[in-house]
């Protein structure tokens, strides 16, 4: 275990080493290939600005105006219809801001945490919950949107169904580990 904690601790400076020095003995100019990197980083990150903007305010909405809560009460009785207790329903509006930002969901996470404990039940579901599943609309919008793909209907029905198999997987998986 002290070998992986050393092998850890030392791959980064490692590979911030090497990768150059290789390179450099490739004759690969170095410097000048690392600021085209960065002009070209620059560019794309002022590319998916607008759409970041926007995304960001429509989240900032949704949740401000009571949507979220809204939305998590209309869902509550499809969770009871399959059984699941009304524990479970406090994990809804994870569930819901999990597709649309990563950030929101992680304030929702941990408030759940805080609420109920990291060792409860609905705070190891909303763990779970937060690293099975991806911010499918955040994606759609910066990544797609960054680079002009503007027909994406069966990226979204496939990320909004891996979303979806993620919560019932992290439902299943939390309810027969713990």
């Amino acid at each position: 275990m002290k070998a992986i904690a050393e092998i850890s601790r030392w791959a980064i400076p490692l590979l911030l080493l090497f990768i150059p020095v290789i390179a450099f003995l490739r004759k690969v100019p170095v410097y000048e290939s690392f600021v085209a990197g960065a002009e070209e980083g620059f560019n794309t990150g002022v590319r998916i600005l607008p759409f970041l903007i926007g995304m960001l305010v429509s989240i900032r909405i949704f949740v401000d105006s009571g949507a979220l809560n809204i939305l998590a009460h209309w869902l509550q009785p499809i969770f009871a219809y399959f059984g699941l207790d009304s524990n479970v329903a406090a994990i809804i509006p994870l569930a819901i801001m999990r597709p649309l930002s990563g950030s929101g969901a992680l304030g929702v996470a941990t408030q759940l945490i805080n609420q109920y404990g990291p060792d409860s039940y609905i705070g190891r579901l909303a763990s779970t919950l937060q690293g099975s599943t991806d911010t499918t609309f955040f994606v759609l919008t910066i990544y797609f949107g960054s680079v002009g793909i503007r027909k994406y209907r069966y990226a979204l029905k496939l990320g909004l169904l891996a979303d979806f198999i993620g919560l019932i997987a992290s439902i299943w998986i939390v309810t027969k580990t713990f």
